[in-house]
């Protein structure tokens, strides 16, 4: 079975983290027997805040960058195509890009179809790449699956009609919609997606080749992390006022590991509750490097909003660490659901995560089980090779019931 994996967020060098999981699923699905290629879409045109600063050094370097992601490649031994597309700035106009993109990816799809033969595409997000795929897709009579991450299906639906007309119709086109948790999948089929063509998959996380043997350390403070993009929605901020709240003999240290558009304010936030000795900022670090970094902490927070999943959570569950997100949230809710080490607070509730830290900082031995047990249900529930085989086995019943027809 060949697979046109199409993708919007996808690692490149500028970018190395942006949109791994897609990377990482692609990989899986390849392992667990099907022939990939990925169509990466490369908009080579400078960010609104890049273009309204002026800062021309800042400007060459990102032109340098998008040359680089505009050369076919391989990635992990798949074959990366990038497509080169245009649209105007995202804030006002996201919800149309779908339209903007197509008459690019047609061509791209339609290049590749010719010398490789592929029997399905795999959009991930709703839009802009499903919805840019989906005329191509019933024009030829190539199914067309389609994956819902988050943005896609509260952000763009919600800000205007005309990208609540793209996420609507894209649901209802789709032969398969891949949803990444349970909230997910009732928020596709409340957006008009029928409910028989959606699938709740889990995307995963690597386990180390060893568990990790908890170390119990009554006297330190907790170590903390958190692997992000720096997005008002992660709550960093949360996390830093949390630590303010807690005695400064026992405040955790804190590792932020991500890079975007609030390291600013989140830099002046620290100095200004008086962390900055607790505190370090390590920008955007390599997906392998960052990882490594889980093994010198003890507890990963994330407590944020618009989470469907989340896949930095089973990574940090899978290096043995418990992993605290947001309550209410889709990802943190099924995760819990499936065993042990995820731990849920109010999102925006600096004293709930406050109460929790030191609670966990008084009981290393709870902490430690935790962490052993956070790590047992990532290999029950949401490893890369179980995402895979799930992967292979949806897109082989599409091929069945499109070849039944």
């Amino acid at each position: 079975m060949k697979i046109a994996v199409i993708a919007e967020w996808y690692p490149s060098p500028a970018d190395p983290v942006h949109g791994i999981w897609a990377h990482r699923q692609a990989l899986a699905a390849r392992d667990a027997g099907a022939e990939v290629t990925v169509l990466a879409m490369r908009r080579p045109v400078p960010p609104l805040s890049l273009l309204r600063g002026g800062d021309l050094a800042a400007l060459r370097r990102w032109g340098a960058a998008t040359r680089g992601e505009l050369a076919p490649t391989l990635l992990d031994g798949l074959e990366l195509v990038p497509v080169p597309w245009g649209a105007p700035p995202r804030p006002l106009s996201y919800g149309t890009w779908g339209w903007w993109m197509a008459p690019f990816l047609h061509r791209a799809l339609s290049a590749l179809r010719t010398r490789w033969r592929f029997d399905l595409v795999h959009a991930h997000n709703v839009a802009p790449t499903g919805q840019a795929a989906l005329a191509w897709t019933r024009a030829t009579g190539v199914p067309l699956v389609v994956s819902a991450h988050g943005p896609d299906i509260i952000d763009i639906p919600a800000r205007s009609r005309l990208g609540r007309a793209a996420v609507r119709g894209t649901l209802a086109g789709a032969q398969l919609v891949l949803a990444n948790s349970r909230w997910a999948a009732a928020r596709c089929t409340a957006l008009g997606a029928p409910n028989a063509r959606v699938q709740t998959l889990y995307l995963g996380a690597d386990l180390p080749g060893s568990a990790p043997s908890p170390e119990v350390v009554a006297g330190a403070p907790l170590r903390l992390i958190t692997i992000a993009h720096l997005q008002a929605r992660k709550h960093h901020a949360t996390v830093l006022t949390a630590l303010a709240a807690l005695d400064p003999p026992r405040r955790p240290s804190y590792e932020i590991i991500g890079d975007g558009e609030e390291r600013a304010h989140l830099e002046a936030l620290t100095a200004q509750l008086g962390l900055t000795d607790r505190v370090r900022f390590l920008g955007q670090l390599p997906h392998k490097a960052a990882l490594a970094r889980l093994a010198a902490a003890d507890l990963f927070v994330m407590a944020g909003v618009q989470e469907p999943f989340g896949v930095a959570f089973v990574e940090a569950m899978a290096a043995g660490l418990p992993a605290v997100g947001g309550a209410g949230e889709g990802g943190p809710a099924d995760i819990a659901a499936a065993g042990e080490g995820m731990l849920t607070v109010p999102p925006g509730d600096p004293g709930a995560l406050a109460t929790l830290l030191a609670r966990l900082d008084a009981d290393r031995v709870e902490l430690a089980r935790l962490g052993a047990a956070a790590r047992a249900t990532v290999a029950e529930h949401f490893t890369w090779a179980r995402c895979g085989t799930a992967t292979v086995a949806a897109y082989r019943e599409v091929l069945t019931t499109a070849a039944a027809r």
